[in-house]
C-alpha cells in the first residue's frame, strides 16, 4: 500500500455523500444540511440546491439537467437549468426503506438503490431493490434481492452496471439490456455471503469489505469506500485487493475519481454513519489524493 497524503477540499459538513466530478467541477451532497454543493476550480464551495427530504445520489440527464435522489420521500428530483426543483419520478412503490445512491447513464436512464429496511430506526435487515427510472419518469424494479445496494457505476461501453452491496460482503454486476433492464446478477467480487442473517451489525462483523461508494478506473478495477474498515480499497474483478488508502481513525463513505486527468480520488470522510450523531455535528469533510490509474465509465 502506497502512503498517500490526503488534502481537505471541503469541510465543516455533517455527512457528505454522492461525490461526482462533472464538467470540471467537484459535486457532493451533505445529508443533514440537506444541500447539494459544488467546489469550483478556485476552491469555493457553492450551494446549488436544498432537498428537504435529504439528498443522496447525483447524475445528469443528456440535456444537462441535474437529477438528485430525495431519500426520505422516495423521489428523484430534477434541478432545471433555471435552478428550480421539480419531481422527476416518484419511486415510493419500489422502496422498502430510504431511496439512496444513483447513477445516470449517458442515455438518461437512472438506476437508484434503496435501503430495503429502516436502518436508522433499528429494523431488521431486509433485501432491497435497484430501480430503473427512465427519462420520462416511469420506473420499475430491475434487480431485487440485494443487500443494501449502494454505490453504482456503468462501464464505458454502457453494457454493465456494477453495484456495491453494503451489507452483502460483495460487489455485484449486471448486463444492461437494450431496454435498460438488467440481466441476472453475477459477482464482481465476493468474500462470502452472510446469508439471511437479519441483524445488519452481525452481517458486517466479519465482512472483508463493507462497500459504500464506488468508482471505476481505466483498468477495469473499482475503488470502494470500505466504510467500517476506514479505507478506500481498489479491487480487481474477482476480488483481489490491489491498493488501499487509509482514512483512519475516521470512516470513508463514498469515493469518486475525477480531476482534469481523472487521477484524483475524492473521499467522503466522517466519524460514522449514525444519523443522530452526524446531524448534531460538523465533523465530516471531503478529502482528495492522487492515484495512478484514471477514471472510466459513469459517473
Amino acid at each position: 500500500m502506497a502512503e498517500r497524503e490526503l488534502r481537505v477540499i471541503a469541510d465543516g459538513f455533517t455527512y457528505t455523500e454522492g461525490p461526482r466530478w462533472h464538467d470540471g467541477e467537484f459535486w457532493f451532497v451533505d445529508f443533514y444540511t440537506k444541500t447539494v454543493n459544488k467546489v469550483t476550480r478556485d476552491g469555493e464551495v457553492v450551494q446549488v440546491a436544498v432537498v428537504d427530504a435529504q439528498p443522496s445520489g447525483l447524475g445528469w440527464l443528456p440535456d444537462g439537467q441535474l437529477l438528485v435522489v430525495s431519500m426520505k420521500d422516495h423521489r428523484v428530483l430534477r434541478v432545471g437549468l433555471d435552478g428550480e426543483l421539480a419531481e422527476h419520478a416518484d419511486i415510493s412503490a419500489h422502496c422498502g426503506g430510504y431511496a439512496n445512491d444513483m447513477v445516470v447513464a449517458p442515455n438518461g436512464n437512472a438506476y437508484v438503490g434503496e435501503f430495503g429496511f429502516d436502518l436508522m430506526g433499528g429494523a431488521d435487515h431486509n433485501f432491497a431493490n435497484v430501480i430503473l427510472v427512465r427519462p420520462d419518469g416511469t420506473s420499475q424494479v430491475v434487480a431485487p434481492g440485494l443487500s443494501f445496494p449502494n454505490g453504482m457505476v456503468i462501464t464505458p461501453d454502457e453494457k454493465t452496471l456494477i453495484v456495491n452491496e453494503l451489507f452483502g460482503n460483495r460487489v455485484s454486476q449486471f448486463d444492461i439490456l437494450d431496454d435498460g433492464t438488467l440481466g441476472p446478477r453475477r459477482d464482481f467480487a465476493s468474500y462470502g455471503s452472510p446469508g439471511d442473517e437479519t441483524n445488519w451489525e452481525k452481517r458486517i462483523a466479519e465482512a472483508t469489505i463493507v462497500p459504500d461508494g464506488l468508482a471505476l478506473d481505466a483498468e477495469g478495477a473499482i475503488w470502494v469506500a470500505d466504510c467500517v474498515h476506514q479505507r478506500a480499497a481498489r479491487i480487481a474483478e474477482g476480488g483481489e485487493i490491489l491498493d488501499e488508502v487509509s482514512t483512519a481513525p475516521l470512516g470513508v463513505f463514498a469515493v469518486a475519481l475525477g480531476g482534469d486527468d481523472g487521477t484524483t480520488l475524492y473521499l467522503s470522510v466522517a466519524p460514522d454513519f449514525d444519523e443522530t450523531a452526524r446531524s448534531a455535528a460538523r465533523e465530516a469533510y471531503v478529502a482528495a489524493t492522487e492515484v495512478e490509474v484514471p477514471h472510466a465509465g459513469t459517473p
